[in-house]
């Protein structure tokens, strides 16, 4: 591997983390969050943290792919834009859930991140066919969080007023 391409792994990895790290800053397990029903289903907290560092190294080296074999900028754009727009509804789901403590409101927005991985894998399969299947393990988990999230809101409904 060249040095060109190392930096680009490195920056792949900057933004991934990046994402996570605003992510996880939006994240507050406080008294809320502990006093909310959860389905009997529901991974230990722990393990949430394992999985989502593991989906967002992932989506680095997913990108780093999908960036390397992106030939044209028109293609390297659309590759920054597609994971610009995933990271930024990634960050807004937890922003809505958490900090501003409406998991109704992030029930209607996860539908948009799952559609924007969704998006990503189709868009990256003619690419890289690894960087699209780098990402089916974040679409299951998004899909698993999605229906997570519903039950939440099922067993602690309705949410009014901001946190």
């Amino acid at each position: 591997m060249n040095k060109q391409a190392v930096t680009r792994l490195a920056w792949a990895f900057v933004l991934s983390y990046a994402t996570a790290g605003i992510g996880g800053a939006l994240t507050e397990l406080g008294p809320w969050y502990f006093s909310l029903r959860h389905p009997a289903w529901k991974p230990p907290d722990a393990a949430f943290g394992v999985i989502w560092t593991t989906l967002f190294t992932l989506g680095a080296i997913s990108g780093w792919l999908a960036w390397q074999a992106a030939d044209t900028p028109a293609l390297r754009r659309r590759v920054a834009s597609l994971f610009a727009v995933n990271a930024l509804l990634n960050i807004l789901w937890s922003a809505l859930y958490f900090k501003l403590q409406r998991p109704d409101w992030a029930l209607f927005e996860v539908v948009f991140l799952w559609l924007s991985i969704v998006a990503l894998i189709v868009g990256l399969w003619r690419l890289s066919r690894w960087a699209s299947g780098l990402l089916l393990g974040y679409a299951v988990w998004v899909g698993i969080a999605a229906v997570l999230n519903w039950q939440t809101v099922q067993l602690n409904g309705p949410f009014a007023g901001l946190g």
